[in-house]
């Protein structure tokens, strides 16, 4: 007798848990030849506001840690996610040596941001030559809590926008690739088998019409990164809603985008303030 195997069921990742969508929704996964995959849960607008407090209740103890800390659990997440090297790229709809490469990249990509860890404060941050007796000290400090629509790329490209963000201390609200879902939960389940807080990232998959504008328009998201948003009205009605609480919006990047290319600073910088402090010399 043959056994029937036991299916993935694939729930949102909130706060370190794996819930299924408070509506019960659901929709269906395919590959691109119009097979079915699986089905994801469709995330609704009270999952998004979940997703939110769960950002929200994380980012002073992320924040709050020391960058080498920080670049340690990214690392982890790195090992973790090598560990998973053969599920995941059995789930990223691509020919074995391409999902392979592309897993190794995930994981080099997690390597490289943790080693910025330490590192980009002493870049972006100065002392100022001032006119007077004082020390003026320039030092960024995290955004706060950001907003992320993933691009296409189910894996490498996720990797790429959410390391960025929390190795710099935010912490983020996903919305996974709506066409490939599958990959963006299993690297969540890395996730929550790490040393990562939970509620650090949090990843909903679903519709980007329903979640983006939702979370643009969420009083308590600092920051949103449109990167994944290809409709151009849809990206316009974020931004437009992002305005309600002066949110600093990254702009949708024209595709195909090139993932495997050198990521550069700028990812890590967008979602950066400075503080600037003043102090008397002698005291």
């Amino acid at each position: 007798m043959s056994r029937l195997a036991v299916r993935k069921t694939y729930k949102l990742f909130i706060g370190g848990a794996f819930p299924r969508s408070e509506s019960g929704r659901s929709y269906a996964v395919t590959s691109p030849d119009g097979d079915f995959l699986a089905n994801a849960a469709r995330a609704s607008r009270k999952d998004a506001r979940d997703a939110v407090v769960a950002a929200r209740k994380a980012f002073p103890g992320w924040s709050g840690a020391t960058a080498y800390n920080r670049g340690q659990i990214l690392y982890r997440v790195a090992e973790m996610l090598e560990g998973r090297r053969a599920q995941l790229a059995g789930e990223l709809g691509l020919g074995r040596a391409e999902a392979l490469a592309s897993v190794d990249a995930a994981v080099d990509r997690l390597v490289w941001y943790a080693g910025w860890s330490d590192k980009i404060a002493a870049v972006r941050g100065t002392a100022n030559p001032v006119a007077g007796p004082y020390f003026n000290l320039s030092s960024p400090e995290p955004t706060g809590v950001v907003a992320v629509v993933a691009p296409a790329d189910p894996l490498l490209g996720l990797v790429s926008v959410v390391a960025p963000v929390i190795v710099t201390g935010n912490t983020c609200v996903v919305v996974a690739s709506e066409p490939s879902p599958l990959a963006a939960i299993t690297f969540a389940e890395v996730l929550a088998t790490s040393d990562l807080p939970g509620g650090v990232i949090n990843i909903l998959t679903g519709r980007q019409a329903e979640l983006a504008p939702w979370l643009a328009a969420h009083m308590d998201v600092n920051a949103l990164d449109l990167t994944g948003v290809r409709d151009a009205d849809l990206a316009l009605r974020c931004e437009q809603e992002a305005a309600g609480n002066l949110k600093r919006v990254l702009r949708p990047v024209p595709e195909p985008a090139d993932w495997a290319a050198d990521p550069g600073l700028t990812r890590m910088t967008r979602f950066l303030e400075t503080k600037t402090v003043w102090h008397p010399l002698g005291v």
